[in-house]
């Protein structure tokens, strides 16, 4: 498997355009503030979200998703 390597800045940048597409500029804003705030327990959540999941069978998932609706790498 061989990944392109982007920087933590691209990646910030790209998630912000994709939510700014999906929820709009005002949703976008309140998200990021209650985000940046934290709350709960992520490494739980991460536990409980990713339990028996491993890299490859996450970067299978990812790129069905992405083929499903049609985006383009």
């Amino acid at each position: 498997m061989d990944m392109a390597i982007v920087s933590e800045q691209e990646i910030l940048q790209e998630g912000e355009a994709v939510l700014i597409k999906y929820l709009g500029v005002s949703k976008t804003a309140r998200f990021l503030s209650a985000w940046r705030q934290g709350c709960g327990n992520y490494l739980s959540l991460k536990e409980e979200l990713f339990k028996g999941e491993t890299v490859d069978t996450l970067y299978k998932k990812i790129s069905e998703f992405e083929k499903k609706k049609g985006y383009r790498r």
